[in-house]
């Protein structure tokens, strides 16, 4: 009766429209009635979920993400990764994944990567014989990279929920972020030569020194990040305050394309953001609670045990059930709901919670553009307006290689442990 309660109820809810929130509040509402828990218990719970330290990155990292997006930003590190690619085939997919990893580092959102990546790569790619669907299928995938590299509003939210070293986090992210990266790169290399596609203009060395010294500043943000928060001087979270600093300095200031007042409609849509999160948040934490509190993780656990599936068989599931839930809901909805739950059951097969963390937001990055419902996908559509069976296609290829690359992951946890290790 609990299991169908606290999987079945939410899963229906979520199923017949119900914005995820509710459905996980509703759920632990009912199951609160049932248990006859006194519901004056909630109280502390939400409002005790929202008083983290770290948890104040969230906002600020969306803040930051959004300032460089408008402020130009993004545009010049676009422009600096393809003075860099000039004259090699496939040049503009390749500075699609290069963007999209650089983005990554100092936005923390897929959606924003995406789009800012996007609406700057996609028009020229169609304009250089690139189709539609291998355009708007690279864009909709090195998108999700953006969740994998540090700082990942999802690794976040995984620290928070797991307990574990945010700094680790973000480290553990760096190499996997260069091997889905690298992956992708090669396939673009092969396809491109494959098909003969047209070479854009070679680099040469002014260009490629105008447009470093016009991106410099941009490009200080990603020092400004990983110095500061691996040279001690912050943490993550007060990272992301300083991150906000020095994007307002250097879109109004240094490059002087963002008029303080812009600032307001930021703030505005970044606020409705962090509340649609923190809202989940606060709803998570309450579940959680009743589902740790039922003992209901360690019934799962036990029961995979006594299947004998080993770790193999364990972590195919765990896996498979990542990327089903990660189609549809969110990452960080994902994350909250799921983490309590697989958590214990992979650390009785001495998994490291930080190993484990990865592969989470790795298998959710996928989640984000896997057919059909990939939150990606959809916005794919709303920005290019191409059907749905051209983003299907073009998002397939890159789907295999970002599961290769999370069998790799998977299998090879120093992959995710190398640096880490080396930082402690």
């Amino acid at each position: 009766m609990s299991a169908l309660l606290f999987i079945g109820l939410p899963a229906a809810l979520i199923a017949l429209g119900f914005p995820i929130f509710l459905a996980i509040l509703a759920a632990s509402l009912l199951i609160m009635h049932v248990d006859g828990i006194v519901p004056e218990a909630i109280q502390p719970i939400i409002f005790g979920s929202l008083q983290s330290f770290p948890l104040l990155a969230v906002p600020l990292f969306i803040v930051a993400g959004d300032i460089m997006g408008q402020g130009g930003i993004a545009r010049r590190i676009v422009d600096w990764v393809l003075a860099l690619l000039g004259g090699v085939r496939g040049s503009l997919p390749l500075a699609t994944v290069a963007s999209s990893e650089m983005f990554g580092t100092i936005s923390g959102s897929s959606l924003g990567c995406m789009v800012a990546v996007g609406r700057l790569l996609y028009p020229s790619m169609r304009e250089n014989g690139y189709s539609e669907r291998f355009s708007v299928g690279i864009i909709t995938s090195a998108g999700a990279i953006a969740i994998v590299v540090p700082p990942s509003i999802a690794m976040i939210l995984y620290s928070l929920t797991a307990q574990q070293s945010l700094t680790k986090l973000f480290a553990a992210g760096i190499l996997p972020g260069i091997l889905i990266g690298t992956l992708l790169s090669v396939y673009i290399v092969w396809k491109t030569r494959a098909e003969r596609l047209p070479l854009t203009a070679r680099a040469r060395w002014e260009n490629v020194w105008a447009k470093t010294r016009e991106a410099a500043w941009s490009l200080g943000m990603i020092l400004v990040i990983f110095g500061g928060i691996y040279g001690g001087i912050f943490t993550p979270t007060e990272a992301a305050g300083v991150a906000v600093v020095y994007a307002i300095f250097v879109t109004h200031v240094v490059h002087r394309e963002m008029p303080l007042v812009k600032l307001w409609e930021i703030f505005q849509r970044s606020a409705t953001l962090t509340g649609s999160i923190l809202i989940i948040v606060a709803a998570a934490n309450v579940y959680s609670w009743l589902l740790t509190a039922s003992g209901l993780p360690a019934a799962f656990a036990a029961s995979i045990q006594q299947m004998h599936l080993g770790y193999a068989g364990t972590m195919l599931i765990i896996n498979v059930v990542l990327l089903l839930v990660g189609s549809v809901l969110e990452p960080p909805a994902a994350i909250l709901i799921l983490v309590p739950v697989l958590l214990p059951l992979v650390t009785t097969f001495h998994v490291d919670p930080i190993h484990f963390g990865i592969v989470a937001v790795v298998n959710l990055s996928i989640g984000m553009f896997l057919p059909p419902f990939g939150l990606n996908i959809f916005a794919a559509k709303a920005l290019f307006g191409v059907s749905f069976e051209q983003i299907y296609r073009g998002v397939l290829p890159f789907v295999a290689i970002n599961v290769f690359a999370l069998i790799l992951i998977v299998c090879f946890p120093l992959i995710s442990l190398t640096i880490p290790r080396l930082t402690n």
